[in-house]
């Protein structure tokens, strides 16, 4: 678990692709919290990933490392009102209190994946699997 979050941190921005209807939608993310065995991801419910991902929980992350190792990352969000998390993001990333004031704001929204699986690839070694 904690090996994926360093990944996606490390990268400093990922993407998330949702399904739109029948298209793929894709857009940058830049934090992942690790939360008791579980990787959180945040988003507000304003926007179309939110609604997307409620209506199609099905997604995939994706994101190259500077060493040009990558990282595909795919499950199912699961959306949960978890203060700590919230708490935790604010911890991390304080530039979301422009956004969302608190973490307690309405429309600030934390999701996990669940049935995750992680494969991180590089030109010089064997992919690795992870289960999330």
């Amino acid at each position: 678990m904690s090996e994926v979050v360093k990944f996606l941190s490390d990268a400093e921005t990922f993407y998330i692709a949702t399904v739109d209807g029948d298209k793929p939608k894709v857009r940058p993310f830049g934090i992942a919290i690790e939360h008791e065995n579980k990787v959180y991801f945040v988003t507000g419910n304003q926007k179309d990933v939110y609604k997307q991902l409620k209506a199609n929980p099905n997604f995939e992350v994706s994101a190259t490392a500077k060493d040009r190792s990558w990282i595909r990352l795919k499950g199912k969000a699961v959306f949960e009102n978890n203060l700590e998390v919230k708490k935790k993001a604010f911890e991390i990333l304080p530039a979301l209190s422009y956004i969302y004031k608190t973490p307690d704001s309405p429309e600030f929204e934390v999701f996990y994946i669940s049935d995750g699986e992680a494969s991180i690839y590089s030109f010089t070694e064997e992919p690795k699997t992870l289960k999330v």
